[in-house]
């Protein structure tokens, strides 16, 4: 079963493997095969689902809903985003405006059958809204009581300490960063994770097997797998290829004798490794069978002793990207429409 964190600076406890349905529900996998995957891991002590309401233009959003329904609501942590193009896409379809922030909360309600989330993010910064009216919609949304706690996804540290302010400003629970985090991609260690701590504020890491490459089915110098992330057009593969080199994957096969000797699949040991980082409160995990749940819900609560970390380190080498600068990089300058 699942171990449990606090969230940030909170008293809301969320489940340490939270499920997550980017790349699955609406587009890779048909919806009884995404429900069933939801049972599973409530069978398995998950009660913590994040979405957002640009997955699949919103259709995750509708199965989660659906795959949820009928559960003690008190029982579950349930989590949205906001900020990328939904619907026809038009030019108010997206960023962190009032106007977006306000329409899209109505929306992803409807579609999850709820009447509130427990946690409402900022998918990515809005470089174009006043940093002021996107946590005034924010504090709005809270006080309705249509969203009890506040988070973001990949913000940089000054970007957290300005939402910080202001969410201090405004009585705004701020609580969450959810950033890439994988012993690939480290970019947070530098910035990012000094200043939540600083800030009361918890990470929950995407991608902590990235995307994949980490359970070590992709070898230098093969072809990449029929049917794997790599080969999926709708949205997997630009996202796997920087993994994909012969150097990194080489590094990724030198870990498989350390998980061995603790015990674990090296799928288990990705996710064990990025929960032994105390600022992160839950790693997303999606999974695309129900038998997938039970082997990720297996690193919950795993401690990986001084000597196996170091082992990891030494294994990934100078493969792992550590460069803080490449935060800011993440959230676009411009709205995509």
């Amino acid at each position: 079963m699942v171990n449990y964190r606090y969230l940030g600076n909170s008293g809301l406890k969320v489940s340490e493997i939270t499920y997550g349905n980017w790349v699955t529900h609406g587009s890779q996998v048909d919806d009884s095969a995404a429900i069933a995957t939801v049972h599973a891991a409530l069978d398995a002590g998950i009660t913590t689902f994040d979405t957002a309401d640009t997955y699949a233009n919103t259709a995750a959003e509708v199965v989660l809903g659906k795959a949820l329904s009928g559960q003690r609501r008190e029982s579950l942590e349930i989590f949205t985003k906001v900020y990328f193009p939904t619907g026809p896409k038009g030019p108010n379809d997206t960023g962190l405006s009032r106007k977006h922030i306000l329409e899209s909360i109505e929306g992803s309600l409807k579609r999850l059958g709820t009447d509130h989330v427990d946690l409402y993010q900022a998918h990515r910064f809005d470089y174009e809204t006043p940093l002021e009216e996107t946590f005034q919609a924010f504090a709005d949304i809270v006080r309705q009581g249509k969203a009890l706690y506040i988070g973001v996804s990949e913000w940089t540290a000054e970007q957290l300490r300005e939402g910080a302010a202001l969410a201090k400003e405004l009585h705004v629970p701020f609580i969450s960063n959810q950033p890439q985090y994988s012993m690939l991609w480290r970019v947070i260690e530098g910035k990012v994770v000094p200043t939540s701590e600083e800030l009361g504020i918890s990470q929950i890491v995407w991608s902590p097997m990235a995307q994949g490459v980490l359970s070590g089915k992709y070898l230098p110098g093969q072809p990449v797998p029929e049917g794997s992330r790599a080969t999926d057009t709708q949205g997997g593969a630009q996202f796997i290829q920087r993994f994909l080199e012969d150097d990194v994957l080489t590094a990724v096969q030198r870990l498989k004798p350390i998980a061995d000797e603790v015990g674990l699949s090296m799928p288990q040991l990705a996710i064990a490794w990025v929960l032994q980082n105390p600022n992160v409160a839950a790693a997303l995990v999606g999974a695309s069978r129900p038998e997938q749940i039970a082997s990720n819900v297996a690193a919950s609560g795993v401690k990986l002793d001084a000597d196996t970390m170091a082992a990891i380190d030494a294994a990934v080498g100078d493969v792992a990207v550590t460069d803080p600068a490449l935060t800011d990089d993440v959230s676009p300058k411009s709205r995509l429409v």
